[in-house]
């Protein structure tokens, strides 16, 4: 009996200690599953409080501290709201997942550039060693050098490194002071307000330049490649400098390290201006990690000394140009024209061709007493005049007349009855071109109406003495592109003009972008020695609209400068105020 009561007593002990070990077991693994599959304690808010909506530029995002946590005591926030089918939290948590993600591919990409400019260093480096070396081996094995010849060598390939080093050395020492002399830091003292060098704004889409002339806009896109790349450069340059992490310390003495990842659509403006003989200035402006909060970024591009490129001499004795002419009616302007060619071409510069091409039969017999005239007064029998019996169309007389000479490559210059030109643009025409290399398309300064300058046609001067560039005089017609100077064998090559055009307009500015998308050198300058004089512009009815409109414009600029046509618009106004004033004059004196 006092056995079975000793067994019994051990029995439920060793079930009791078993029992123990399996709560003690399951405390364990429960205490285990909670350690794994919860999330980390934190101590901060919940991140549906840190970041409440979706793309929020909270500062946390770029950080590194233990935000990714969700709720108090590691059971509630993200994890509750994750088990009950809250969605929000665990939306939150995979944006910040993402976000940074970016900012390590960020940091990648910008290692990975890091290491191939270290890469090309030592590409470099390795050749400077190895021109060393060869010049050490070639001192070395030359006959009845020795050691001492190898000693030369040695000094004079460390002679080399030593130059490359100090090269380098003055280069930067060149882009700091050209630094120094911008103006970055601090401005200098300027005489007058038309010193002044102005900015451009821009932003990812458009540029705000003031230099406009009469063919751009006050805001527009960067059209050439050039300006596009530029911008382009500043700011991946600009997100690079933002987005590396570094120990660089601002004004409070605190390190500046990337706590957001920078995109495109964080850059708010930029401006810009050129220093001629110094740089460019760039200022960029980027939304930071808080609403009142921005990051400014300084670059500057400094500009190198000068450098020769080619020293030739151009011979142009020889150089004929073909000047060509179409013509329909109009003879009272053609018989002007002759006088300035007689003047210019075959007085002064006697290189020349003149060839006229005129549409219709009527006055043709007056053009043609004009050109004979021309010839028996000035010895000179170098033209050809042409007759087409259709309708005047420019492209189509400028394209006959040029496949018409038949005496090989020539110079051609096409030109229009009311431009007046001097011997030196005949000069600038022969410099500024080149058979396979290079067109010239000048800016003619283009002639206001005298009668609005000179108040009356009896004070009108002489054309020789209209000829002024000045505000008041004129402008230069940098939306016009009829008149320039090619070789015959470039306009051939081409495809010349097309010939289905009628009428006014569109024939050069088809011809012009031809020539910008071949390989040819576009030379576009104006020209202070080629003038289009006024003439009162009739724009016929059986013009299409697009071409109406272009020819009623050209109108309105070729009539008077802003200033005069407002005195015109606002006369009957400034008439009463003269009325105004002679009334209280006479008041005062009675």
């Amino acid at each position: 009996m006092l056995q079975t009561e000793m067994l019994r007593r051990g029995l439920l002990t060793w079930v009791s200690r078993i029992g123990g070990i399996l709560v003690l077991l399951c405390c364990s693994l429960s205490l285990l599953y909670l350690m794994t599959c919860s999330p980390p304690h934190s101590d901060n808010p919940p991140l549906s409080h840190v970041l409440p909506h979706a793309g929020s530029s909270h500062p946390s995002l770029g950080g590194t501290g233990p935000v990714i946590g969700a709720g108090a005591g590691g059971t509630g926030g993200a994890g509750a709201a994750a088990q009950s089918g809250g969605s929000p939290g665990v939306h939150t948590y995979q944006m910040l997942l993402q976000e940074r993600e970016d900012q390590h591919h960020l940091y990648i990409s910008s290692l990975k550039k890091e290491i191939a400019q270290l890469k090309e260093d030592l590409q470099e480096r390795s050749q400077q060693l190895k021109r060393v070396q060869e010049s050490l081996k070639r001192a070395a094995g030359g006959p009845g050098d020795g050691q001492e010849g190898g000693a030369e060598s040695q000094g004079g390939g460390l002679g080399e490194v030593q130059g490359a080093k100090s090269q380098q050395s003055d280069l930067q020492e060149f882009l700091r002071s050209q630094l120094s002399k911008a103006e970055v830091a601090a401005g200098t003292r300027l005489p007058s307000e038309y010193a002044v060098v102005p900015f451009e704004s821009f932003t990812l889409q458009r540029v705000y330049q003031l230099e406009m002339g009469l063919t751009r806009h006050p805001e527009e896109k960067p059209v050439r490649k050039d300006k596009r790349d530029e911008l382009g450069e500043v700011l991946e340059m600009a997100l690079h400098s933002l987005n590396t992490p570094s120990s660089q310390q601002d004004r409070r003495g605190e390190n500046i390290q990337p706590t957001k990842v920078y995109k495109p659509s964080d850059f708010i403006e930029g401006i810009t201006r050129t220093e001629k003989d110094k740089g460019t200035l760039y200022e960029l402006t980027f939304r930071g990690e808080s609403t009142n909060e921005f990051r400014r970024l300084v670059l500057f591009r400094p500009f190198g000394p000068l450098m020769k490129v080619q020293n030739e001499r151009v011979d142009t004795a020889n150089v004929l140009i073909n000047i060509i002419v179409p013509l329909s009616g109009r003879t009272d302007k053609f018989k002007q024209f002759m006088h300035n060619f007689r003047e210019v071409c075959v007085r002064q510069d006697g290189r020349v061709h003149l060839t006229v091409v005129y549409f219709g039969k009527e006055q043709m017999s007056e053009v043609r007493n004009t050109l004979e005239n021309t010839s028996r007064e000035g010895n000179f029998r170098n033209y050809t005049l042409l007759q087409l019996d259709e309708e005047f169309s420019r492209g189509r007389g400028l394209d006959v007349g040029a496949r018409a000479w038949k005496g090989g490559n020539v110079l051609l210059f096409f030109c229009d009855v009311d431009i007046y030109f001097t011997a030196d643009f005949l000069s600038t025409c022969r410099l500024n071109t080149q058979p396979g290399k290079k067109v010239f398309y000048p800016v003619l300064f283009s002639q206001y109406n005298p009668t609005l300058i000179y108040g009356s046609p009896e004070h009108i001067p002489p054309v020789e003495q209209q000829l002024v560039i000045k505000k008041d005089t004129g402008f230069w017609r940098d939306f016009g592109f009829g008149m320039t100077c090619q070789y015959r064998s470039d306009f051939i090559n081409i495809g010349g003009f097309d010939i289905d055009i009628k009428g006014w307009g569109g024939e050069d500015v088809h011809l012009y972008r031809k020539y910008l998308h071949s390989n040819l050198l576009v030379v576009r300058a104006p020209s202070r020695g080629l003038f289009h004089l006024w003439h009162e512009k009739h724009c016929a009815d059986e013009l299409p609209p697009d071409q109406y409109r272009m020819c009623m414009q050209s109108k309105a600029m070729n009539e008077a400068s802003h200033g005069q046509l407002g005195m015109l618009f606002f006369r009957p106004e400034i008439e009463a105020h003269l009325r105004k004033q002679k009334q209280q004059q006479n008041s005062k004196k009675t």
